[in-house]
């Protein structure tokens, strides 16, 4: 899986962060459905690991698990089938673990400085957060001293300012709780899940 050509061509992530979540396979087939196969579960969700192994098991989901803060957690995302990794800040000893199982890892930064060490720690792009409150006009100013350097927008977006973001220079931006909301991934409405997922794209391909 190329991570930066699907980031490129897609160009949103969703990013799903839940107290409870009792159909994994029937969000990520919504979501899938929806056009927004980048999914990423937040290992601060209860049983992160078990959600993680049965989404993946559904045709076309492209699955990561994010908040990853140790070693051990990326073992245990990577084993649980997470075919990429993020991280809400540096942290090396996943940046280490990721490129020695070759699996892709998007780091945190919100500095020039971090962002050098992100791509230093090997990262495959670079998480900035938090974007709404940065500006769009910021990733631009990134991209003059790191202009091959892919970065991805998190952080108070939604469909009415998202397209800010990739007109900035993002490759990519996340749909949060904008789209799945712990209410709805806890009641499984999928329906209304599907619907704010396609509002979201339309907003970003208008």
């Amino acid at each position: 899986m190329d991570l930066l050509a699907e980031l490129s061509t897609r160009r949103a992530l969703c990013i799903i962060r839940a107290q409870e979540i009792p159909d994994p396979p029937g969000l990520a087939s919504t979501l899938v459905e929806a056009g927004m196969p980048i999914v990423e579960f937040a290992l601060t969700t209860p049983n992160a690991c078990r959600i993680i192994e049965a989404a993946a098991k559904v045709d076309g989901i492209i699955i990561g698990a994010g908040t990853v803060m140790s070693r051990q957690d990326a073992k245990d995302a990577i084993n649980a089938g997470a075919t990429f990794l993020l991280t809400p800040g540096l942290r090396p000893a996943v940046a280490e673990e990721a490129v020695r199982q070759g699996v892709p890892v998007v780091l945190g930064a919100m500095t020039p400085t971090e962002v050098a060490n992100a791509v230093d720690l090997g990262a495959t792009a670079v998480k900035v957060f938090p974007a709404a409150r940065l500006g769009a006009a910021y990733f631009g100013d990134l991209h003059g001293p790191y202009p091959d350097t892919p970065l991805v927008a998190t952080g108070g977006l939604n469909a009415g300012n998202a397209a800010e973001f990739l007109a900035g220079g993002a490759i990519a931006v996340t749909a949060g709780s904008g789209v799945v909301g712990a209410r709805l991934a806890a009641e499984s409405r999928f329906a209304e899940i599907a619907a704010r997922a396609t509002e979201f794209l339309s907003a970003i391909t208008e």
